[in-house]
């Protein structure tokens, strides 16, 4: 078996080729990626804010949410944006802390994906709330009125589980992306030079300067993991601390964790397909990464069965008609074929990845990566819907089946999220150009030739 190393296969790179390819990604831009920018701003548009602000208009009434099914697939997409949020900033952490070179050409791209989930997670909660305009009143500041929020509220763990997390990935991947700035700062004019110039802070190479970016970076780095699970850790609790069945689980917090990981890395494989095939990186982003990440995501898809078989075991041993009931109905209830594609996408079809030609191909692993997050997406659909429908007394039962207006909204998110990171990839560096450089051998120092040999003036107080 061949190891899969960072060399690439058509030739080798130079420190001059990072910086023309990375800068001619930005500042290049052809007719493809207008017609794609336009498309999902329009779909953003019709989709998602229309939908919306017809909602808004005619009232949270417009969604299919009723007893017993109060919450619905605006609480479900917000846990699978908080979810694929995880693994960009958190994978980025990690790798970085562990020294792991096959990092450095793929964690700008991850960590713009956990920036804007997380921004489109922060616009769901708006959504579900129904009345956005009040939304100031989940702050803790000094007002007339003496309001105060509510610290015992799940809306209030979620506020601040996000504003947290989001304030700390912007700063981490803003403080990495300066000397990138700089570099592209010195190879445009006019108007993107301006930009440029303010983004890179005045940033000039120093040695003061590197070694305070390299020990800042490296104490973000340490401080966002252990954020990074508090914050699902937080979102689980939502559920978790309730006394429905099926709901009512301490398990919920490792669940949800592994499940935000494991979603979030198969939102990167899509994301690093994109990016090889469409923007020109396929010299940086190699079978390595693809091999890597498919390794990672075997790992996570076991862990994640483990835990689901806990969760159903559990219930089981419980030994009350409540979960019984709530375990049916979730396995062969009304919602059975979306519990039995989840268990076919997220728990069988990984294992296809124990193969090293299924990892180390482009299109197989993007279609996984794909069903995965649709298998995690109904996972979190099943989470809400199964356990609000079957509660403790039957003549509260009910089936949950989301509006057209909240279908709707659901399309346009990842419409959103699309826009986001298409003006980012025209804005950012997508590849880290000096970490890149830090994996590839120095370029040998070209001699002196004799005529300029000549020339050089010799050292003060040497012997002329």
């Amino acid at each position: 078996m061949h190891r899969l190393t960072m060399a690439t296969d058509t030739k080798e790179l130079g420190y001059t080729d990072i910086h023309e390819d990375v800068v001619r990604s930005i500042v290049k831009t052809g007719p493809k990626y207008y017609i794609t920018l336009g498309t999902a701003a329009s779909i953003t548009l019709l989709c998602f804010f229309f939908p919306w602000f017809y909602q808004l208009y005619y009232g949270i009434g417009a969604a299919g949410m009723n007893h017993p099914g109060v919450w619905g697939t605006y609480l479900a997409s917000f846990i699978f944006w908080i979810g694929l949020s995880h693994s960009g900033t958190l994978l980025s952490c990690v790798l970085h802390l562990t020294n792991s070179s096959w990092r450095k050409a793929m964690y700008r791209s991850a960590e713009a994906m956990t920036l804007f989930s997380l921004v489109v997670a922060a616009t769901y909660v708006m959504v579900h709330v129904g009345r956005p305009w009040f939304i100031h009143w989940a702050i803790p500041y000094p007002n007339q009125m003496e309001l105060w929020p509510n610290f015992r509220s799940p809306l209030m763990f979620d506020v601040m589980a996000i504003t947290t997390y989001i304030t700390g990935s912007t700063i981490f991947i803003y403080m990495g992306s300066i000397p990138d700035f700089a570099a592209v700062r010195d190879r445009t004019s006019g108007w993107r030079n301006t930009m440029y110039t303010l983004l890179s802070l005045g940033w000039r190479g120093t040695d003061k300067e590197w070694h305070r970016l390299h020990w800042a970076y490296t104490f973000l780095a340490v401080m966002i993991i252990p954020l990074a699970v508090s914050v699902h850790s937080i979102v689980s609790w939502d559920f978790a601390m309730s006394i429905v069945p099926a709901l009512h689980q301490t398990i919920f917090a490792p669940y949800f964790v592994v499940g935000a990981i494991y979603s979030g890395t198969a939102g990167i494989v899509t994301v690093m397909f994109v990016l090889r095939k469409y923007m020109g990186f396929e010299q940086y982003i190699t079978k390595l990464h693809f091999d890597n990440l498919g390794k990672l995501l075997l790992v996570l898809s076991l862990l994640w069965t483990y835990i689901n078989a806990v969760e159903l075991f559990t219930g089981w041993y419980s030994g009350t008609s409540e979960e019984y009931e709530a375990l049916g109905f979730k396995l062969f209830g009304f919602y059975a074929p979306l519990y039995w594609e989840m268990i076919l996408f997220c728990a069988v079809a990984p294992l296809l990845m124990f193969s090293t030609r299924f990892r180390t191909s482009f299109v197989p692993m993007l279609i996984l990566s794909i069903a995965i997050n649709i298998g995690m997406y109904t996972e979190r659909f099943l989470i809400i819907a199964t356990s609000l429908s079957r509660q403790y007394l039957p003549d509260a039962w009910g089936v949950y089946v989301p509006s057209p207006v909240e279908i709707s909204i659901m399309v346009g998110s990842f419409a959103l999220f699309t826009t986001l990171f298409l003006v980012f990839v025209k804005i950012f560096p997508s590849v880290s150009m000096y970490e890149v450089k830090e994996t590839m051998p120095t370029p040998p120092l070209k001699p002196i030739p004799p005529a300029m040999e000549a020339m050089t003036p010799a050292p003060s107080g040497s012997p002329a």
